[in-house]
């Protein structure tokens, strides 16, 4: 794993028998829907069932994390995964919207115990959001994807392992 490159132990990704849940924002669309694609492809590629993940439209990146809650209040999902893109403008709106979606987001995954991958691009220019939704640094809804169902594997071989399952991780010794 190299720096930059999203943090994703692929060796750990594998999203077979796993329920997903993406809930994307249709402000800022036209980069949305290229987080949604790289995220969908991610998945597929490491293993989900398209029937297994589900997706959620709302309306902007502030509305995530209420769905998210919703659908980890459901048991819908293993693990959910949150993607829009916040662009800044002229008012000081955008530091609100990034900042009542990241920490909804964070609430929501400790709130329910359930991993929420955050996709959520806050650039200052759309070429600058479209570089990340496909472009020359990668696809952020992939990398939060895979962050989420890596996590989801942790948090299984974790919860395993308290219950004494054999092949479940256990605590370093030392």
């Amino acid at each position: 794993m190299k720096v930059g490159d999203g943090g994703v132990d692929d060796s750990r990704v594998d999203a077979t028998g796993m329920r997903v849940a993406i809930v994307v924002a249709r402000f800022n669309e036209v980069v949305s829907q290229r987080l949604l694609s790289g995220a969908l492809d991610a998945l597929i590629r490491h293993g989900a069932a398209e029937e297994d993940i589900a997706v959620h439209w709302v309306p902007g990146s502030f509305e995530l994390p209420f769905v998210a809650q919703e659908v980890a209040i459901s048991g819908g999902a293993d693990a959910i995964v949150c993607l829009g893109a916040v662009i800044r403008g002229e008012t000081t709106h955008y530091d609100l919207v990034a900042d009542g979606a990241a920490r909804g987001v964070a609430r929501v995954s400790l709130e329910h115990r359930v991993p929420c991958g955050f996709g959520v691009l806050t650039t200052e220019t759309l070429e600058q959001a479209m570089e990340r939704a496909g472009g020359k640094h990668g696809n952020k809804g992939a990398d939060a994807a895979l962050a989420a169902v890596e996590t989801a594997r942790l948090a299984r071989e974790i919860r395993g392992a308290a219950r004494g399952e054999p092949g479940a991780s256990q605590a370093p010794s030392g």
